[in-house]
């Protein structure tokens, strides 16, 4: 080639005056000659770019290979989708038939330099709707696959644990009891001790109810309150279990270091230790008076018993998976906070305004946070209610602003915890699937093609929103090169 322009003649004959109005293109082997002022029309097209091209070099830039003695333009690209290409450049308009993959087809047109701006009216919504629907599956992805990543983690970790007794002394028998007091569900054993706990700690709750009823109370011979001997029994038994549940996790426990880290665990620890401290009191308050107000301390122990109830998260899935929600949801309750912070301050003000004159008791701003706050949340104690006929419609916009604010965030919480749910499920079979009776000979089964899907689509998606947030020239030099 000698560097004319690709749509100029080569001679002065007339074998190539058909050359002189169009150019040809051959895209992996779909051959087709195209008139130069067809493609002129819209001159940000890359075979409209073709024509300005004065050398081989810039006309490699823009495709794959040029033959000097045919003057074909040869492009590596999908022949089946090139008509479409033919099409706008025909009509100035592009089309998407229903069969042809989206992502495919966005590709396409970015390679040839076709704005989605020329999508026809008629297929311009359902190409954008069917466009945003990966999105929304890969941010379903995305969380499937933090779930997947979790839970094959967690059972890693279980098997790893379960691998410790292999060296240590009975280690096949301490196995068998840490899975049976830390897997409700493995056996029937294990099942008999998870309802007789959890018949425990309802007792224990009950009791402690009941204590406070006056029905039940009771006073010594000073006229000072009594602990019922009833209640008593059945507190010091309830204790006795919650102690022995404890020493034996303690005890058949594949790593003791770390084994107040687990959250259960801790509990466990936290649901005793009151009792035990508040015995400690009580025998230095007596044996000496002048602490006598440590009382008072003991008093606020005996309270501390209502975190027994989280001893139910160990026999409950449901539990589990709340707590681990609450625990990566962080950002979304904090965003809940946020909104119904902005929103309390903004119609506290708004009723102090409308009210201060009319209602007492929105009289100042601090005590229309209140009415705000059960406004908003919908509770509506009706213990503080505008009277005046703008307090009334401040209220009822305060009600309609506040079920936004709260169901908003609320729907990503319910989101997150439906995968942990389904993730904490699915690793309770697993766990109950090992068979630990004759030793450790495989690990437990987990669906790694699930796992590493997800990985791979994750990484896809990346590379694909990169490639569509840069739709520069460099970055389709690159593609095509």
């Amino acid at each position: 080639m000698t560097g004319q322009v690709p749509g100029e003649p080569c001679g002065g004959g007339g074998a190539h005056t058909e050359d002189n109005t169009a150019i040809r293109i051959n895209v992996g082997g779909f051959k087709k000659r195209l008139p130069s002022d067809t493609l002129s029309r819209f001159p940000e097209t890359r075979l409209a770019r073709l024509l300005h091209c004065r050398s081989k070099e810039s006309i490699l830039e823009l495709c794959d290979d040029y033959d000097d003695t045919e003057h074909e333009f040869y492009f590596d690209r999908n022949p089946a989708l090139f008509p479409y290409v033919l099409n706008f450049y025909n009509t100035g308009r592009l089309h998407v038939m229903a069969e042809l993959c989206i992502f495919s087809f966005s590709q396409e047109i970015e390679y040839w330099g076709i704005n989605e701006f020329f999508i026809d009216s008629c297929c311009s919504s359902a190409y954008h709707c069917r466009k945003m629907e990966p999105d929304r599956e890969d941010w379903d992805d995305r969380s499937e696959e933090g779930s997947t990543t979790s839970s094959f983690d967690e059972l890693l970790e279980f098997y790893n644990d379960a691998t410790k007794f292999d060296k240590q002394l009975l280690g096949n028998a301490r196995r068998r009891v840490w899975l049976m007091l830390d897997n409700p569900g493995y056996s029937v054993a294990s099942r008999i001790i998870s309802i007789l706990s959890i018949l425990v700690v309802l007792g224990s709750i009950v009791t402690m109810c009941m204590n406070s009823m006056s029905e039940f109370s009771l006073v010594d011979s000073e006229g000072e309150p009594a602990e019922d001997p009833r209640f008593e029994t059945v507190e010091h038994f309830g204790i006795g279990w919650f102690t022995l549940e404890l020493v034996a996790r303690f005890v058949v426990a594949p790593d003791l270091l770390h084994f107040f880290e687990h959250p259960l665990n801790v509990i466990d620890l936290v649901s005793i230790l009151p009792f035990y401290l508040t015995l400690v009191i009580d025998l230095v308050a007596e044996s000496s008076p002048a602490l006598a107000n440590l009382g008072r301390v003991a008093q606020v122990l005996r309270l501390m018993r209502i975190f027994r109830i989280l001893k139910l998260a160990r026999h409950s899935t449901g539990l589990r998976s709340l707590g681990a929600t609450l625990r990566n949801s962080y950002k979304e309750v904090g965003l809940l906070l946020l909104y119904l912070a902005v929103g309390v301050s903004f119609f506290s003000v708004m009723a102090y305004t409308v009210e201060k004159e009319d209602s007492e008791d929105l009289s100042t701003i601090p005590a229309c946070w209140w009415w705000a706050t059960v406004s908003m949340t919908t509770v509506g104690y009706g213990d503080v209610v505008p009277v005046s006929i703008a307090g009334k419609l401040a209220a009822s916009a305060c009600i309609l602003a506040g079920i936004l604010v709260v169901v908003l965030p609320i729907t990503l919480i319910f989101n997150k915890f439906s995968l942990f749910y389904k993730r904490q499920k699915q690793l309770e079979i697993a766990m109950r699937s090992c068979d630990f009776d004759e030793g450790i000979k495989e690990m437990p089964s987990v669906n790694l093609r699930n796992y590493y899907a997800h990985k791979v689509k994750s990484l896809m998606a990346s590379l694909s929103n990169m490639s569509r947030s840069s739709p520069s020239e460099h970055s389709l030099n690159e593609s095509i090169n």
